[in-house]
């Protein structure tokens, strides 16, 4: 009963740590901009979702050997942090759109539009997940 309630918070979640480490990706190729050489670098969002919502599916064989890495196996799998580790190689370089004298191919009117709306839809999973925590409480108090 409690999975099924918690099912949705996991996934958003698993969005949230997603966008953040994507949040931190695109602010390195925004802050390298002017490093000559610095290849920009990204991730598809959807594919390391997917690949973190499957890792998550009790019934995956991934998960279970995941769950074996924490104390309890009640606790949730979080991604690593660096995102070379997951499988396929999700962290890859961006296309560069223009070529550059110094061989940096950061393209900042790219780099700040994928930093807006990253940002805006971070902002989206953190509402999803406060309306979620709002609901189920409302519906433990009997409101």
């Amino acid at each position: 009963m409690l999975d099924k309630m918690t099912e949705r918070l996991d996934f958003h979640g698993n969005a949230l740590l997603l966008r953040s480490e994507r949040q931190r990706a695109i602010a390195s190729n925004i802050a390298n901009a002017d490093t000559p050489g610095y290849v920009a670098r990204d991730f598809k969002f959807a594919d390391a979702l997917r690949e973190v919502t499957n890792a998550s599916d009790p019934s995956s064989e991934r998960s279970q050997l995941r769950a074996q890495s924490t104390s309890d196996p009640r606790h949730i799998p979080l991604p690593a942090t660096d995102m070379g580790s997951f499988s396929g190689g999700t962290l890859g370089y961006a296309m560069q759109t223009q070529p550059s004298l110094d061989n940096n191919t950061v393209d900042m009117d790219r780099e700040r539009a994928a930093f807006v709306d990253n940002a805006v839809r971070y902002e989206a999973t953190l509402r999803f997940i406060n309306g979620n925590a709002k609901t189920m409480l409302s519906a433990i108090q009997g409101q």
